[in-house]
């Protein structure tokens, strides 16, 4: 299986690729995690929705087919740790990929909200897009952590 992060951004600071490596790195085969960087959508003359738009099309593009989805949202569910390593107990039982989406600086738009099958928020903070993604394939590690007994995780 495999766990896709589809972030809007690119041109990220070298602490940002850093964090995230040292994390996807450390997730095993049979849940190896993937980032794929979607283009911003320039921002000269455009509304927000026209950016979500052009963003949003850009996303759905990345998809792979038949995943599951998770959009990452501030209005989404916030979980503890344990609660995400649960889900991916799930996630892993359903056979399926599961794709996050971590959405530019004006956030998803409402399509890509309505077609994931889940939102999940990170935090009630609002986060660096960057620090998102290096939060996430933390998190991600850590609930692999937790699911296989390894002592990363100490509650």
């Amino acid at each position: 299986m495999k766990f896709h992060i589809l972030a809007v951004g690119n041109k990220m600071p070298d602490w940002i690729k850093e964090g995230y490596t040292e994390y996807s790195g450390r997730m095993p085969r049979e849940a190896e995690l993937l980032l794929v960087e979607i283009k911003p959508e320039k921002r000269v003359g455009k509304t927000t929705i026209q950016l979500q738009q052009a963003e949003s099309e850009r996303i759905q593009a990345a998809l792979p087919t038949g995943c599951h989805i998770v959009a990452l949202d501030e209005t989404g569910r916030q979980a503890t740790t344990v609660k995400l390593a649960e889900m991916m107990i799930r996630w892993m039982e359903s056979g399926r990929d599961v794709a996050f989406i971590i959405g530019g600086a004006d956030g998803l738009h409402q399509n890509i909200k309505q077609m994931a099958h889940e939102k999940l928020a990170l935090s009630a903070l609002t986060l660096p897009h960057g620090l998102a993604r290096v939060l996430l394939a933390e998190q991600l590690y850590r609930a692999f952590s937790i699911n296989r007994n390894h002592p990363y995780h100490r509650a």
